[in-house]
């Protein structure tokens, strides 16, 4: 495949940004191929800068849940930015993205705006440290909760090894990383050391690697090992909040966390995100015994497109429809590649689910995702692109408010004739 004819545009801008910006991007996520750059999005669309037409499936990594340049978004933050931007002061829009948040999630009592999904995991674990005098906290293998020293890792063997050079290897003994959707694992090692740790920090649906839900009982369980050892909740629900659900996982299993994460959805793509929880807690930081800061916190830009988003979910009531697609989409796409002799397994949720190389069988834990083919996956992924849909490399598709019923064919034809060339090309097949 003469990739460099479909994409010289491509290339060539590449070239140019290598020079200035190492790698040539700015995001380490986008270092894989293929690198391609876009010059426009709309709807369930992306135009490369040759012309090309792609479905999208990675949105942003997961934000565009509405769609990409969403009117009713774009025409609210527009409005609002005519009357400033930041005042180094509170706003009084952020009272009103508080109170529209609240009423959407119905479980929390109180709010804190932040920027990215890194800084408000990192605040949920200040302020659990904070109210319950403990420093250490639990999380899973397979998890993601931002790319600071504290968290980033690889798992091997069980054990949590620094994933970048420059990490302070000392930083994740702050942490106890267990297998998930394990209970017992959980239960012994509280109580084991129940008064050592301040927080239990999950994605509630393991999507960072795979699209891997709770497996029976076991939310309910880790709720109850949380209340029994005095341990904070928390529910990493960046990837998940008001994607699976309008009240997120809180809405999908009926298990209420003590602080729970927010971004990418909640803005439809704006630049924000949120830390929700009960009052008792999330005082400590109106006293400023806890700090939290950020000059961008709560900006006009955010709040706006927070309130547009939330408006818009609940004109369109979106979620039955999506998820109908989502799993249309994932069905056909299992056929297709069943039908061609595609190495092909997948599960997921609907407006999400993950595909891979692998045997079939329902995934459980990180262990079980280890088991991939992720190379051959990742190769083939290039496939796609080229076919014109764009996916993400480690397997995740969302599906959004904008993707439709012609996009499903469109995808289900692209997708056979990504197969064919694999194949052709001496991959998997």
């Amino acid at each position: 495949m003469n990739t460099e004819a479909l994409l010289s545009g491509t290339h060539a801008f590449n070239h140019e940004m290598q020079k200035v910006v190492p790698g040539a991007v700015n995001s380490n996520i986008r270092l894989k191929p293929p690198k391609v750059v876009f010059r426009k999005a709309e709807g369930a669309y992306l135009w490369d800068v040759d012309g090309h037409m792609y479905v999208d499936y990675v949105l942003g990594q997961g934000p565009a849940f509405m769609g990409h340049a969403n009117r009713h978004v774009n025409r609210a933050v527009a409005a609002a930015v005519q009357d400033g931007m930041v005042f180094g002061a509170t706003a009084s829009i952020e009272l009103d993205a508080a109170k529209i948040l609240l009423r959407a999630l119905e479980w929390p009592e109180a709010v804190r705006f932040g920027m990215t999904g890194t800084e408000v995991d990192q605040a949920a674990l200040r302020i659990a440290r904070a109210v319950t005098g403990r420093t250490r906290f639990i999380r899973f293998e397979g998890h993601y909760h931002g790319w600071l020293d504290n968290v980033l890792s690889l798992s091997k063997n069980g054990q949590s090894l620094p994933a970048s050079k420059g990490q302070v290897p000392e930083h994740l003994t702050e942490s106890e990383m267990l297998p998930w959707n394990d209970l017992d694992a959980l239960e012994q090692c509280l109580r084991e050391r129940p008064n050592e740790f301040a927080a239990v920090i999950m994605e509630p649906v393991m999507v960072n690697n795979g699209a891997i839900e709770p497996v029976e009982g076991y939310l309910q369980g880790v709720r109850a090992l949380c209340d029994q050892y005095g341990v904070v909740l928390i529910f990493d629900e960046i990837i998940t909040g008001f994607r699976i659900h309008r009240q997120g996982a809180y809405g999908r299993y009926g298990v209420k966390p003590d602080l729970a994460t927010y971004g990418k959805a909640v803005a439809g793509g704006w630049p924000v995100a949120v830390l929700a929880g009960s009052q008792e807690i999330l005082k400590e930081f109106g006293t400023g015994v806890v700090n939290h800061s950020g000059t961008f916190n709560g900006s006009i830009m955010a709040c706006a497109a927070v309130i547009a988003a939330q408006e818009y979910l609940d004109m369109t009531q979106p979620y039955d429809r999506v998820t109908q697609l989502g799993l249309e989409l994932q069905g056909a796409l299992d056929q297709a590649a069943g039908a061609l002799g595609l190495p092909w397994r997948s599960q997921g949720l609907g407006p999400l689910f993950h595909t891979g190389f692998g045997a079939p069988g329902v995934m459980k834990n990180y262990a079980d995702v280890a088991q991939l083919d992720n190379a051959g996956y990742e190769a083939f992924r290039a496939y796609l692109a080229f076919n014109g849909i764009w996916t993400t490399t480690r397997g995740t598709w969302y599906v959004s408010c904008a993707h439709t019923q012609d996009d499903v064919q469109l995808t289900l034809d692209r997708f056979e004739k990504a197969v064919r060339q694999w194949q052709r090309s001496g991959g998997a097949g």
